[in-house]
């Protein structure tokens, strides 16, 4: 199919704010790191070294970047039937404690309870998000504000589970529990870790890439994500043709929370924290997969290299004081980035609604 030449020149203008925004962005960046004391081309090499070139540096990014992609894929879930889902980081945290408690406390060691429990871990994080579609459909609490709340509930709880013998605190004999965290899962109970030119690439980045390719293509090519389109495109119109809202909506967000909770769940089995679950064990993946599916436009292909990018970012931040740079200035710089990214798209469609009111005034 032929594109017309109003469509083939708006595609180029995209393309040209996408450049413009992103160059400017890093203008402004090199600007900051030369401010605080720095030198930006240090700062650039630093940030290559600690994400891909120094030895064994290109696992720990792709390690980084599995989970931001599971929790994407899974925004852009909720995103298609018109919900928006906040509350990633307390439901990846959720998944977290739910893996650590069948992991550690149920016949630990045995392989069968890896599996378990990142089943629960996914069960824990649907259920987590499933409060708040209650809340939504039952007593129309807004599911933005809702799944913001539960986040910092869930640090609480979590905390709360670290400081009881029966549930996950580590005790160790002889020794005051000072530092509040759960066991070590047993070693059967770990999910496998490929070494590959001296990088450990755990085996959540191709289940991760794997999850978002079917997310992509059960929402563009399934009855379910055609549903799940009507419902975000017109809720009216949706149930007019029989797609329940309450049904297909919390649905959506449970699968949403689901993924969340399985992102927090292989990240205790890979090695996040020392495989030991504690209050602050989701570390803002929670966070940053939200601005990963936000930047990617809620696309799980588009999220692959936007999750890449990300890591990048956080794992080469570490690198950032042999260079003399504070590594604060990374959190800016990616609030640039995100903002170089935001910026087109919405320019673009100001200028079509713009194009669609001068029309319509003409022809009156």
């Amino acid at each position: 199919m032929s594109t017309t030449p109003s469509a083939k020149r708006d595609r180029i203008e995209l393309i040209g704010l996408y450049v413009v925004s992103i160059l400017l962005a890093f203008v402004i960046a090199a600007i900051l790191v030369n401010t605080s004391g720095g030198s930006w081309s240090k700062a650039v090499e630093a940030m290559i070294n600690g994400a891909v070139k120094n030895p064994g540096r290109w696992g720990e990014t792709l390690r980084r970047a599995a989970p931001l992609l599971i929790v994407a894929a899974g925004s852009a879930i909720a995103a298609k039937a018109g919900i928006i889902n906040i509350g990633q980081e307390g439901q990846v945290l959720v998944g977290a404690t739910g893996a650590a408690f069948i992991m550690t406390k149920i016949h630990p060691g045995s392989p069968l309870m890896l599996i378990l429990g990142v089943l629960l871990g996914m069960l824990a994080g649907a259920a987590w998000a499933g409060i708040s579609a209650l809340l939504y459909y039952w007593r129309r609490v807004p599911v933005v504000l809702s799944t913001l709340l539960l986040v910092y509930l869930s640090s609480q709880i979590t905390g709360y589970t670290m400081t009881r013998k029966f549930l996950l605190l580590e005790v160790v004999e002889g020794s005051p529990n000072r530092i509040q965290n759960s066991a070590k899962t047993a070693v059967n109970s770990r999910l496998g870790i490929l070494h590959i030119f001296g990088n450990n690439v755990p085996l959540t980045v191709p289940i991760a890439i794997i999850f978002a390719v079917g997310v992509a293509y059960m929402l563009a090519h399934s009855v379910w994500g055609f549903r799940l389109k009507m419902l975000g495109l017109n809720p009216r119109t949706a149930q007019r043709a029989g797609v329940s809202h309450v049904k297909f909506g919390t649905m959506a967000l449970l699968t949403s929370g689901a993924a969340a909770g399985l992102a927090g769940s292989l990240m205790l089995a890979t090695g996040e924290s020392n495989y030991r679950a504690s209050s602050g064990f989701s570390a803002s993946v929670g966070w940053d997969g939200l601005l990963v599916a936000l930047v990617a436009r809620n696309n799980p292909y588009a999220s692959i290299p936007v999750a890449l990018a990300f890591a990048s970012l956080h794992t080469g931040s570490n690198f950032l004081a042999a260079a003399g740079v504070e590594s604060v200035l990374v959190d800016v710089i990616r609030g640039l980035l995100v903002l170089a990214l935001f910026i087109p798209p919405a320019v673009s469609e100001l200028r079509k609604k713009r194009r669609v009111l001068a029309l319509m005034t003409e022809r009156a």
